[in-house]
């Protein structure tokens, strides 16, 4: 039987690789939800909240911290857990809930086109799927 170091690097070798896409589903004090449209994201369906890859050794929360910010210059509060599953090859989707607590709004020209605070009934076409259901409330975590 294998231990130790043997062990590990058999067991990395083995299994696959996951990047880590997280997003924060960001609401203001009103309970609008802050979408933003990717300039990266295929055409028609660049609408979705801040989302970006965790770092190694990265807390998936505060990635969605440093996402939002890095996106925008707003300071989001986590909350709940929405979202976890294993997504695209070998890609694992998080999401969490997050409230605006400050910053001003300052979008990262590079990566993000435009942002808009949207209710419910004001969501934009061209939203990326798995964002609308989390915008609606469709992808419980239990």
């Amino acid at each position: 039987m294998m231990r130790g170091p043997v062990q590990w690097r058999v067991l990395w070798l083995a299994n696959a690789k996951f990047m880590v896409g997280v997003t924060g589903v960001v609401r203001d004090g009103q309970g609008r939800m802050l979408l933003l449209r990717h300039r990266l994201w295929p055409e028609g369906r660049q609408w979705g909240f801040p989302t970006g890859f965790a770092v190694k050794g990265e807390d998936f929360r505060e990635t969605v911290v440093r996402e939002v910010r890095e996106e925008t210059g707003l300071v989001v509060e986590i909350g709940r857990l929405v979202r976890l599953k294993s997504g695209y090859r070998l890609r694992l989707e998080v999401a969490f809930e997050a409230t605006l607590t400050g910053g001003t709004l300052k979008l990262d020209p590079f990566e993000i086109l435009e942002a808009r605070w949207c209710s419910l009934d004001e969501l934009p076409e061209g939203m990326q799927p798995v964002h609308r259901a989390l915008a609606l409330g469709e992808t419980p975590v239990p």
